[in-house]
């Protein structure tokens, strides 16, 4: 039997990404994300490009509820969780921010990855093995400005990981995270700003990592050897050096790239 595979906010960006890698390295998948339609395009797409099996649960991942029936309908182990499901809303300054923002950010970053992280693993520490990756950021590392709330989130993210690893680790199971600085071919930016093209328009003059990028990261840590636990990967495109460290001349790397 294939290895299995959950990844959390499936249906665009890092996830989507991340999906199509591990099914074209023969994992199953079980792929969760709030658009039904979008579910199932992706679950069609890949069915008919790889001979694995796919699972799709469409449930929103800041309702506990939601969650624990989702993750109760899966009848098989799960060997990697990837807690992929986040986002940035707004970029405001502390005294003008949203409280909607706020707590949209800090709903699905932190409690999002906390409850399916809690359903799925029991099981693991059950069974003495298993692999959770979570999608951390450079915003994990160091604050920008306005980047307040959005930040504080991914640095829980950081704290998490490093908390479930000392958690964990007697039980055989591995914990890592990817800690990528821009990634376009996401809904990122376009989130962040409510679909304004204008305003989400921010990879004009630099190449930023692609979310193939980080996806290729993931499955390396998923593919170390069961001895190896490959704690964090921070990266960032060659024209990034920390979050608010840009070099904006050019796309320079468009002719390199596949």
């Amino acid at each position: 039997m294939n290895k299995c595979v959950l990844i959390t906010g499936a249906t665009s960006g890092i996830g989507l990404a991340t999906a199509r890698e591990f099914a074209m390295h023969g994992y199953d998948l079980i792929l969760t994300a709030r658009r039904e339609d979008r579910l199932a395009e992706l679950k069609k797409e890949l069915s008919s490009s790889f001979p694995v099996d796919i699972t799709t649960l469409c449930f929103d991942i800041r309702n506990q509820a939601e969650c624990a029936s989702a993750i109760s309908s899966i009848h098989r182990p799960i060997d990697i969780l990837i807690n992929n499901a986040g986002l940035a809303r707004g970029l405001d300054f502390i005294h003008e921010g949203n409280l909607e923002h706020w707590e949209q950010m800090i709903d699905t970053n932190i409690k999002g990855l906390l409850y399916i992280t809690r359903l799925v693993s029991p099981g693991m520490v059950e069974r003495k093995s298993g692999h959770i990756i979570n999608l951390c950021s450079t915003a994990g590392k160091e604050i920008y400005p306005k980047g307040n709330v959005y930040c504080a989130t991914k640095f829980a993210v950081e704290a998490l990981t490093r908390a479930i690893r000392a958690d964990l680790y007697m039980h055989g199971i591995r914990v890592s995270q990817v800690a990528p600085g821009h990634v376009e071919s996401t809904e990122f930016a376009r989130v962040r700003f409510d679909w304004d093209e204008q305003k989400a328009s921010i990879y004009e003059d630099f190449n930023p990592l692609t979310s193939k990028d980080v996806a290729e990261a993931i499955y390396f840590i998923a593919s170390r050897p069961p001895h190896v636990n490959v704690q964090d990967i921070l990266m960032m495109g060659t024209q990034q050096a920390g979050s608010t460290m840009v070099d904006r001349s050019g796309r320079k790397y468009d002719s390199t790239k596949e």
